[in-house]
């Protein structure tokens, strides 16, 4: 099992950048699909999933209306659309896969990785 990562970079304030997740050893309806950011000296926290308690998408309240999670199940990618960032939303941004409450989970609970890809908003 694989998740990769791409799409991170520098972006000014209210710009906008999108993220990929190419996934590898298991197909998209097989587990959910989420990602997660960990900000320098904090704790890592989730960002969106693709399902949530009622089945829809789970987004974080900061990031409501701004970010969109969506998959593309021929290419077995996960992408999350980021528009007007903030300076708040630098981050290191993780790939991650497990049941479907994943974006409820404790990153210790968590079954599945990716590297990482950084995320930097700053004029």
């Amino acid at each position: 099992v694989q998740l990769v990562e791409s799409g991170g970079g520098l972006v000014q304030p209210g710009g906008s950048l999108r993220l990929s997740c190419a996934v590898s050893g298991f197909t998209l309806d097989y587990y959910a699909i989420g990602w997660f950011r960990q900000a320098p000296g904090k704790e890592p926290e989730a960002v969106s999933c693709t399902n949530s308690s009622d089945g829809s998408p789970y987004y974080r309240d900061s990031v409501k209306g701004r970010f969109t999670i969506s998959s593309d199940n021929a290419k077995n990618t996960v992408y999350l659309q980021m528009n007007n960032l903030q300076p708040e939303d630098t981050a290191v941004y993780y790939c991650a896969a497990d049941g479907p409450l994943l974006c409820y989970s404790s990153q210790y609970f968590i079954t599945y990785w990716g590297q990482g890809t950084q995320v930097t908003v700053s004029s």
